[in-house]
């Protein structure tokens, strides 16, 4: 009994190690769309916490720029993530579509960045954004 016992403790113990070394990294994942209609939509995003995906503006230089939508993301994997922008983007205007958190804000669930900011600022591991950037058509 005890020798099952242990033999079923290691497996429990290997199965939970695999299952957090094999845990999803932050990361979004979107194509060039058409955002003619108001909206961006990213087919994947991973968080590793509550927090936002939020719409930049950038250019070739790829640094992220105002903020010109958001969404909100829970733990984990979100799909089909849609932020509402807030103000015309045109085809051909390139768009940061980033990772923030939920820190450091007077309220929890209201996005309170600017650009600069701390409040509800982007995540950063390994000091990298967790970004894509595409292309609205």
């Amino acid at each position: 009994m005890k020798t099952f016992f242990a033999s079923s403790l290691i497996a429990l113990t290997a199965t939970y190690a695999m299952a957090a070394s094999h845990s999803m990294a932050p990361g979004v994942t979107a194509a060039d769309q058409d955002v003619s209609g108001g909206t961006v939509t990213a087919e994947m995003v991973s968080a590793p916490a509550n927090g936002w995906l939020v719409v930049h503006r950038t250019d070739s230089e790829m640094k992220p720029g105002p903020v010109v939508g958001y969404a909100p993301l829970k733990m984990g994997e979100n799909m089909d993530v849609t932020a509402i922008l807030q103000e015309e983007v045109k085809s051909g205007e390139m768009l940061m579509l980033m990772v923030h958190g939920e820190d450091g804000g007077m309220s929890t669930g209201m996005f309170e960045y600017t650009l600069g900011a701390k409040e509800d600022g982007p995540i950063k591991p390994d000091g990298n954004l967790v970004m894509t950037v595409v292309t609205a058509q």
